[in-house]
């Protein structure tokens, strides 16, 4: 496409100057999509509740900590509700912190047209933060913007810094991902230059078609598809300039972005900066909500966690045991079972028999006898009757179930929609009070369509017959009764028809589970891949994605020539992927995650052994104050939950000793919490077959020469190794 020179930007290049001028940020109240709807009809994305606080409260938050001074509020669809939220928050206050100024437009359709009219109001001075309504993050930003302004005084032409972050080597094990289309980006390893940038990247094909001119101009480059793009970037004001010069650019990457990149006139550089031990994510769809709603109450998010950040004039949770958030006047009756990573809005009532698990319940919410909950999401004023059963859905302010309804996985329930007596709503429907749009654009910018173009002949909730609990399609329903209902048994809601791709693919957008068979397609599929690529011609391209002459030295092992992980870094993701684990996915799901993570770092089945017995072990300092009696009955419990994992990882003598090993590891360094009861845990995970006795005797020889500070844990041990020498033979002289 043709391009146009930027424009001279209006804020000055002098050094002191622009060291005096507030930090700014532009913070898009409009996401520009469809993937929250019907949702998003009635209330704007960035108001919906994530853990009981708006998205935006999260956003706002993070850049009142990293010192932002003014914020530039755009709004589009629904910008009368987002204006009053803000003004009735503590956010529009003097005291907030910074101060924000809205802008509103009726007529913007994508984040182009946002920037194009941000530059009409000539309101930005210096280098100001770029973001949306729907990212949570609790990073530092004080070194990447230092390089980004010193980036700006050695060359004029750095315009953006975007932040990236690693994510999970297989798209089998993040969940995020699924949904999203992948990303590859080509980036300098020595200045961090951005040189290439691919949105829709399609790993299947085995190949990448990079332009001659790309490799010729820069010595090495890195490929990258492990990265996740956080939608956060450091802007220059003649980001501004460009979008103004250039009418066509409309998405923020897939055209500014990548526009840049293969523009040759106008010289602009894009660098990148990566972040690794923070958190940072973007609710994107219904699974990533899930996702970052289960990260939030597992504190990964911290301090943006629901007893320290809390909006308005809502109640704030209290943190009890097994990631437990309650609310101070919560009114259970003493037979209701409360799971661990929950979390319980201010009024709420449960009533006798009923459980709550992996859930997040809103405020002022009536919930009956004998209802189950699990991984839900259930907003505020929703009444529940007696013998509801609830799995993996999203319910809607002022939603009602009637007695003895059931919402199968992935269901969305908009607004006020009423599910009638004995209804089982199927798996992965849509229902709402409005009915469904005929002209949805499936430009991704479009955040919603003109309702007054028509709508289409939506059936009703009410053609759900109590009987009728086996649909597979949403669009098999009787459309003669495809009218609203004024109230009844049946229920009140029009039942959307799924998007272009079918109920098929639905899960990939869900907060349901993942399908096993899903994730076995996706194991199998890696697994036949690595195998057909390992017989091949061996490529100028190492797995850190370096493009490398032959004669350049690797990062692969000499002694073997296989490439070594980072056991560190597996670690990690084998311990998020635990944590989530608990969240309640099924321990097979696990098994597959872990086995791909496995395979990806390429670490030996002893360090995978390790890594899972490390992750079960920190899981009972969660559950537990840390004082010696409760650390102890906790790791019991850990280790009887997730015996049937670590028995799946743990399978011979070797891999017994490196848990040990592992063990003894962990109460020296990260949690020496451990260390007083190393041999109480080591007789339970005798006692419940985890670790056999070779393994335990094999271990105690093997300390024989070492120094006395490794036989630390040995001496501990005595007693029991004394035990296990003494046992057989007082059963001989029973015999």
């Amino acid at each position: 496409m043709a391009q146009k020179k930027g424009g001279k930007s209006a804020a000055s290049d002098d050094p002191e100057e622009l060291a005096r001028m507030p930090l700014q940020a532009v913070l898009l109240a409009d996401t520009f999509n469809l993937k929250f709807r019907p949702i998003t009809l009635e209330r704007p994305k960035v108001l919906l509740p994530l853990v009981n606080t708006p998205m935006i409260d999260y956003t706002l938050a993070w850049l009142v900590s990293v010192g932002v001074e003014e914020v530039f509020l755009f709004c589009c669809a629904h910008a009368e509700q987002v204006k009053e939220y803000i003004g009735n928050s503590h956010w529009g206050q003097s005291h907030a912190g910074f101060s924000i100024t809205t802008i509103e437009s009726n007529f913007s359709m994508s984040a182009g047209d946002a920037l194009r009219f941000i530059e009409g109001k000539n309101v930005i001075r210096g280098d100001f933060i770029l973001i949306t309504g729907d990212t949570i993050s609790n990073m530092s930003l004080t070194e990447a913007l230092q390089a980004h302004k010193d980036r700006r005084k050695k060359d004029p032409d750095t315009v953006m810094t975007m932040f990236v972050k690693r994510s999970k080597p297989m798209p089998l094990t993040h969940q995020t991902r699924l949904g999203n289309d992948e990303i590859m980006m080509a980036i300098d390893p020595e200045t961090k230059q951005l040189l290439y940038y691919e949105d829709r990247f399609d790993s299947s094909k085995r190949a990448v078609t990079l332009d001659k001119s790309l490799l010729a101009d820069n010595a090495s480059l890195y490929l990258r598809t492990d990265l996740e793009d956080c939608c956060i970037d450091i802007c220059s004001p003649e980001v501004l300039t460009i979008f103004l010069d250039n009418f066509d650019y409309q998405h923020l990457r897939r055209h500014f972005v990548k526009g840049l990149l293969h523009d040759d006139i106008m010289g602009k550089k894009i660098y990148t900066h990566e972040i690794d031990s923070s958190y940072t994510a973007r609710v994107d769809n219904y699974r990533s909500y899930d996702t970052i709603s289960k990260d939030i109450i597992q504190r990964w998010s911290f301090p943006l966690v629901p007893d320290v950040l809390y909006a308005g004039n809502r109640a704030q949770m209290r943190l009890q045991r097994e990631g437990i958030y309650k609310a101070p006047d919560v009114t259970l009756s003493p037979s209701v079972r409360i799971g661990a990573f929950t979390a319980i809005g201010s009024g709420t009532i449960i009533g006798e028999n009923s459980s709550v698990s992996n859930s997040v319940i809103g405020e002022l919410c009536t919930i009956g006898r004998n209802v189950s909950i699990d991984g839900c999401y259930i907003w505020d004023s929703v009444t529940i009757e007696d013998g509801c059963r609830l799995s993996h859905s999203i319910v809607c302010d002022g939603v009602h179930l009637h007695t003895g309804a059931t919402l199968e996985p992935g269901v969305i329930l908009s607004f006020k929609v009423e599910v009638g007596q004995n209804i089982t709503v199927p798996a992965y429907s849509k229902v709402s009070l409005l009915p469904q749009p005929s002209k949805q654009d499936s430009d991704e910018e479009l955040e919603y369509a003109d309702t007054n173009s028509g709508v289409i002949d939506s059936p009703s909730i009410a053609s759900i017959s109590p009987a009728n609990i086996e649909h597979d399609h949403v669009s098999s329903f009787d459309t003669e009764q495809s009218v609203l209902l004024e109230g009844g048994l049946s229920g009140v809601g029009y039942i959307w028809t799924s998007c272009e791709t079918g109920n098929e693919e639905e899960w990939r957008y869900s907060v349901a589970p993942i399908p096993v068979e899903k994730l076995k397609e996706f194991y199998a599929k890696m697994f036949d891949e690595d195998e057909s690529s390992s017989d091949g011609e061996q490529t100028g391209i190492t797995h850190s994605g370096e493009l490398i002459s032959e004669s350049k030295s690797t990062d692969f092992d000499d002694s073997d020539g296989e490439y070594k992980g980072d056991v560190s870094k597996f670690e990690k993701e084998v311990e998020e992927t635990f944590e989530r684990a608990l969240g309640g996915v099924a321990e097979e799901n696990v098994q597959l995650e872990i086995n791909s993570l496995r395979m990806s770092f390429n670490v030996t089945h002893a360090e995978c052994a390790g890594a899972v017995f490390q992750s079960v072990i920190k899981s009972a300092i969660i559950a537990s104050n840390s004082s010696k009696s409760n650390l102890l009955k906790a790791t019991i419990d850990a280790i009887e939950r997730s015996k049937g994992l670590l028995s799946y990882f743990i399978t011979n003598v070797d891999e017994e000793i490196e848990v040990i090993l592992k063990f003894e590891e962990m109460c020296m360094e990260i949690t020496r919490e451990f260390a007083p009861i190393f041999s109480s845990v080591l007789h339970q995970l005798y006692d419940k077959e985890v670790i056999t006795e070779d393994a335990i005797l094999k271990w105690e020889s093997e300390k024989a020469d070492a120094d006395e500070s490794d036989k630390v844990f040995v001496k501990q041990s005595e007693a029991f190794l004394k035990w296990l020498k003494e046992a057989p033979e007082e059963d001989d002289e029973d015999e």
